[in-house]
C-alpha cells in the first residue's frame, strides 16, 4: 500500500469527473440512469467522489443533460471534440473546473466505494495514477494532475483518442486494485455493461 501523508497534498484542490457520455448500447438504455439500491449509477459515482472532492462535474451527451437535476454541474464535451470518447470527457471536465488534481470515474461502476477512491488518492504522487486488477487495466479509474491537460488537448487535436497513450506519456502509476478494495475487488471494479450484472449481484 502507498501512503503520502504530507499535509500539503491534502490542501490541494481536488475535483471529481464522472464520465456519463457512453452510448450504453449493450445495456439497452443510458447507464447513468440505471439504478442500484435505489440510486442512479451517476449518483453512486458522485457519492464516492464527494468526500474527497471540493467540486464534481458530470460529462454526458447533449440529449441527456436535461435528465440530470438542475443543482448538478453537468456539461457535454467541448464542441470541437464532441463524441470522441472518454479522453474528450476528461479534457472537457478538466477545462470546466479548475483544480490541482482530478479523480475520474466512469458512471457504470455502481459497486465502487469511497474507501477505494481515498486509497487511490493516497497512492497518487504526480502525473497520472490508475488501477490494474489481475492484469486488466482500468485507465478510467484514475487521478490526473492538472498539468496533463495540455497533452490531452494535443492528443485530440492530432486525432488520438486513446486515454492510455496520454497516461503513459506521463509515466502512469498502475496501482493494484487488490490493494485498494476490501473484499471482492472484482465486484468493486466491475463495469455494469449489461443489466444482468445487477441481477447477479
Amino acid at each position: 500500500m502507498c501512503f503520502h501523508s504530507s499535509c500539503e497534498r491534502w490542501l490541494m484542490k481536488t475535483a471529481g469527473i464522472v464520465l456519463a457520455g457512453g452510448l450504453s448500447s449493450r445495456f439497452g438504455s443510458p447507464k447513468a440512469f440505471a439504478e442500484w439500491e435505489g440510486r442512479h449509477f451517476y449518483e453512486c459515482s458522485l457519492a464516492v467522489l464527494s468526500p474527497f472532492c471540493e467540486e464534481c462535474i458530470v460529462v454526458t451527451r447533449p440529449e441527456l443533460v436535461e435528465r440530470f437535476p438542475d443543482e448538478l454541474l453537468v456539461i457535454t464535451d467541448l464542441e470541437r471534440f464532441m463524441g470522441q470518447g472518454p479522453i474528450a470527457g476528461i479534457l472537457s471536465g478538466m477545462g470546466k473546473l479548475q483544480a490541482d488534481r482530478y479523480v475520474v470515474l466512469p458512471c457504470d461502476m455502481p459497486f465502487m466505494t469511497a474507501d477505494v477512491v481515498g486509497r487511490l488518492l493516497e497512492c497518487h504522487s504526480s502525473g497520472v495514477t490508475a488501477v490494474v486488477l489481475d492484469g486488466k487495466l482500468h485507465p478510467l479509474v484514475s487521478v490526473w494532475d492538472a498539468e496533463v491537460l495540455p497533452d490531452l488537448r494535443e492528443a485530440l487535436e492530432n486525432g488520438k483518442r486513446r486515454v492510455m497513450d496520454v497516461q503513459e506519456k506521463h509515466g502512469v502509476q498502475w496501482v493494484k486494485g487488490e490493494l485498494l478494495a476490501e473484499g471482492d475487488a472484482h465486484r468493486t471494479f466491475m463495469n455494469a455493461n449489461t443489466p444482468d450484472v445487477l441481477e447477479r449481484s
